[in-house]
């Protein structure tokens, strides 16, 4: 019950949803009051102290939203709601070198079914068409291509054309049943892109250095420290592959920081440097816009990356 959305009284979940009509309505303070009585009648419901958390946010109290975003992890230690993210945002905690797996892996399969309409129709996503792009530059065809943190499969149809063999990978099963759909990909498999690089672990057909193209398209926004995700390239990548991705860019600084977006940003420094420590060389970058949030534009870089032979 504790990660239940619903807390499974019919008064608190009442209240939760005038709550919620009254935050939409621009009342955040009456919100979180309402919200509070709920959360008097089931004191253990994970969801309620976040929405709680969340109202008290928007109230601009953040002392009391903190203590909310805590009890929300006392009760829901694995952390689906990300409340260790808002935690870090609020200055409470530091910022964590990733997000907890099972909190990616809920908003992507609660995200799966609207998760093509509201990128690309709403949010003008363009990476899957401009890494293409990038990759289409090299001339090259490709024995076989890993993409990494595949989703619903949006880049997948962009360089199937130069691909023999087309492999995804995502943390979220709804997310590769959307994929699936596509029938553009030889596999699909579940595998978690923040774990070390056991790839018998993480990867079906685990043969080491098999891909002579790797990509990542808008994922690592969803890891901060990029060091296993580069140690996995590492592993896939066969001599002479070439590697495609896009980060959200982070700006003058030397590493990466946590955006209110819950997604992170890291500077062109800290990734050129990590590129440099795995032996990668820089054959393009790209610095465009990848997509919009709350209205603005995102800005970001896209790099294209060879391992020598």
């Amino acid at each position: 019950m504790h990660h239940q959305l619903s807390s499974g009284d019919v008064i608190a979940d009442r209240r939760a949803d005038y709550a919620r009509m009254l935050e939409e309505g621009g009342e955040p303070d009456a919100a979180a009051e309402l919200m509070e009585q709920a959360l008097e009648l089931v004191p253990a419901w994970a969801a309620g102290w976040y929405r709680l958390a969340t109202y008290l946010e928007k109230a601009g109290r953040a002392d009391a939203a903190i203590e909310a975003y805590r009890r929300t992890l006392a009760f829901d230690p694995d952390d689906i709601f990300g409340a260790t993210l808002k935690l870090a945002l609020l200055g409470d905690v530091a910022t964590p070198d990733r997000p907890p797996s099972r909190y990616v892996e809920r908003l992507f399969d609660d995200y799966a079914d609207r998760f093509e309409s509201a990128l690309v129709e709403k949010l003008d996503y363009s990476v899957p068409q401009k890494l293409a792009a990038l990759i289409a530059s090299t001339g090259r065809r490709y024995d076989r291509a890993v993409d990494l943190g595949c989703g619903t499969g949006l880049l997948g149809p962009e360089i199937r054309g130069r691909v023999d063999r087309l492999e995804g990978f995502d943390l979220s099963q709804n997310m590769l049943v959307k994929a699936a759909e596509k029938q553009v990909y030889d596999c699909l498999a579940q595998a978690d892109l923040s774990l070390a690089p056991d790839l018998s672990g993480l990867f079906a057909d685990a043969a080491r250095h098999r891909a002579d193209l790797v990509t990542a398209a808008d994922v690592l926004m969803y890891l901060g420290n990029l060091e296993s995700v580069f140690a996995i390239i590492g592993e896939l990548a066969a001599s002479g592959a070439d590697i495609a991705f896009s980060v959200e860019d982070a700006g003058d600084g030397e590493g990466f920081h946590l955006a209110p977006s819950l997604r992170y940003a890291h500077s062109e420094s800290y990734v050129r440097a990590l590129l440099a420590g795995h032996g990668l060389q820089i054959l393009a970058t790209v610095k465009s816009v990848i997509r919009k949030d709350g209205g603005k534009p995102v800005s970001g870089i896209l790099f294209l990356t060879r391992k020598p032979a």
